[in-house]
């Protein structure tokens, strides 16, 4: 919630710019002027106090839904590399009525609970689609990661094994790194060799700089962060959390 120092000069303005005597400016008054309207504001607020939560509630909610106008915008600028880049995982369903995208860091703790949250979504709700975007912005051992999970993209287009891979490493003990990566690809049955090789390609470099400049057109700088229909969601927000997100995606409300 806004700080209530916000809100005494906005009411100091509307005191001198409304007076009875029509529009004024802040210096057509004398310092005794001056003083005497503090008082009044002073007093008012005092005897009123309930004005300051009343204005700080509208002002969150402006605040609220200038973010939100803000955030529609930029990912309508951005759809299609958000909702249908080639470069990105692509699971559950195709061709669902809500798209559920996820940037996320193999070492993000938080990235870890996330993922539960995420299988659940998948698990109860059929007409989700949901992508998944590197986003490797918490080490060296981040990128690494990234750049063995592209590669696994790469060699799965299906997703099926990118997706075991992907709860083999992010749901293991210790920090995400190249081998750890790599060891998670081998239990997850590819082929870890090809893996080694296609690091190199081109491609790699390319998704994780997309993510990147998607997320930064975003205003992400943190993981996981979210595109869930026309919202931007920064930070772990619980399944629940999530839930609401996508029923305002799928029919306007929380519940649908």
């Amino acid at each position: 919630m806004p700080s209530l120092r916000l809100f005494v000069p906005a009411l100091f303005a509307l005191a001198i710019g409304c007076g009875v005597t029509g529009p004024a400016s802040a210096d057509s008054f004398s310092d005794a002027q001056r003083t005497d309207i503090e008082a009044i504001i002073k007093n008012y607020l005092v005897t009123h106090p309930e004005v300051l939560e009343e204005a700080m509630t509208e002002l969150s909610k402006r605040q609220a839904a200038a973010e939100a106008q803000k955030h529609e915008a930029s990912i309508a600028q951005n759809a299609d590399a958000i909702f249908n880049s080639p470069r990105q995982v692509v699971l559950g369903n195709k061709d669902g009525d809500v798209t559920f995208v996820e940037f996320f860091d193999y070492n993000c703790g938080y990235c870890k609970r996330a993922m539960t949250d995420m299988l659940d979504l998948m698990k109860n709700d059929p007409k989700l689609k949901v992508v998944l975007k590197e986003f490797p912005v918490l080490s060296q051992g981040s990128v690494e990661a990234a750049q063995v999970a592209v590669a696994v993209r790469m060699q799965d287009p299906t997703g099926k094994k990118y997706l075991d891979f992907h709860q083999k490493l992010l749901g293991g003990r210790g920090q995400a790194d190249k081998a750890h990566a790599l060891a998670a690809a081998k239990e997850a049955g590819l082929d870890v060799a090809k893996i080694e090789k296609d690091m190199a390609n081109p491609e790699v470099r390319a998704t994780i700089e997309e993510n990147f400049k998607l997320a930064e057109a975003m205003g992400m700088n943190g993981t996981p962060s979210y595109v869930i229909g026309k919202q931007i969601v920064v930070g772990a927000i619980g399944l629940d959390g999530l839930k609401e997100k996508i029923g305002v995606a799928r029919c306007g409300k929380a519940t649908c």
